[in-house]
C-alpha cells in the first residue's frame, strides 16, 4: 500500500487550490466584461454568440482537454512554449471550461435588470466608471452565482486536467487525478481520504460564498 503522508496531501491540496483559484480568477476577468457587453447590447450576430456560449456550458471536458493538450503538444501550434503536461496547460483547460459558465450567468444577471436602468443612469449624468461600479453592484448576486458555478466546475474537474497535466507526481498531481489514480490501483482508503479533502474544500468555499450571498439578500 502507498503511504499518503501529510506533506504529500498538503502539496496536492495546495496545488489543487492554486490551479482552481487561478483558473477562476482568469475566467472572471475575461467573462464578466464579456457577459456585461453581451447582456447590455443588441447587435447582429448576438444570438449566435449567445448560442455559442450556451453550447460551451455543455462542452465535454475531455474534448476541451484534448484540444488544449494537442495545442501544447511538442508538435502542436504552441509546442514551443514547452507547456506539455504542466500546471499552466491545466489552467488553460480549466479557464475554457469555466468561461462559458461565467459569461452566461452574467448575461442572465444583466438581462434581469430593469430595461430602463441604463437610460436612468445616463440621465443622471453618472460618469462611465461609476456606471460600471453601479452595474456590478446591481448584478452582484448573479456574479456570486457565476463564481460558485465556476468554482465547482474547476475544483471537481478530472478529465481535462488529466489530459493536460498528466498527473505527474510533485508537478501536476491534484486531488481529482489522485483520487482517480488510487481508485484504479485499488487503494480505496487513500482515494476516500482525498475525496474527503476535496468535498471539504468544496463545502467550505461554496458555503462561504453562499453565506455572502445570503447576507446580501438580507
Amino acid at each position: 500500500m502507498i503511504d499518503l503522508d501529510t506533506p504529500t496531501l498538503l502539496e496536492i491540496t495546495l496545488r489543487t487550490l492554486g490551479v482552481c483559484l487561478t483558473s477562476l480568477s482568469i475566467a472572471l476577468l475575461l467573462g464578466v466584461p464579456l457577459g456585461i457587453w453581451l447582456g447590455s447590447r443588441l447587435f447582429p450576430g448576438r444570438r449566435w454568440l449567445l448560442g455559442l456560449v450556451n453550447s460551451g456550458m455543455g462542452a465535454p471536458p475531455v474534448v476541451i482537454g484534448l484540444i488544449v493538450a494537442q495545442m501544447f503538444y511538442r508538435s502542436g501550434p504552441l509546442g514551443h512554449f514547452e507547456l506539455w503536461y504542466s500546471v499552466q496547460a491545466m489552467v488553460v483547460a480549466q479557464v475554457l471550461l469555466a468561461l462559458p459558465l461565467v459569461i452566461a450567468l452574467v448575461v442572465a444577471a444583466v438581462a434581469s435588470l430593469d430595461p430602463d436602468w441604463q437610460l436612468q443612469v445616463k440621465t443622471l449624468g453618472i460618469p462611465t466608471p461609476w456606471r460600471m461600479l453601479l452595474l456590478l453592484r446591481e448584478i452582484r448576486l448573479g456574479l456570486l452565482a457565476a463564481v460558485i458555478a465556476a468554482l465547482g466546475g474547476t475544483l471537481s474537474e478530472v478529465g481535462a486536467v488529466m489530459q493536460t497535466g498528466g498527473n505527474l507526481e510533485g508537478e501536476t498531481r491534484v486531488l481529482t487525478t489522485s483520487i482517480l489514480m488510487y481508485t484504479q490501483m485499488g487503494l480505496f482508503e487513500s482515494a476516500y481520504a482525498l475525496a474527503a479533502v476535496l468535498l471539504g474544500l468544496m463545502l467550505v468555499l461554496a458555503g462561504l460564498l453562499t453565506w455572502v450571498q445570503y447576507g446580501e439578500r438580507r
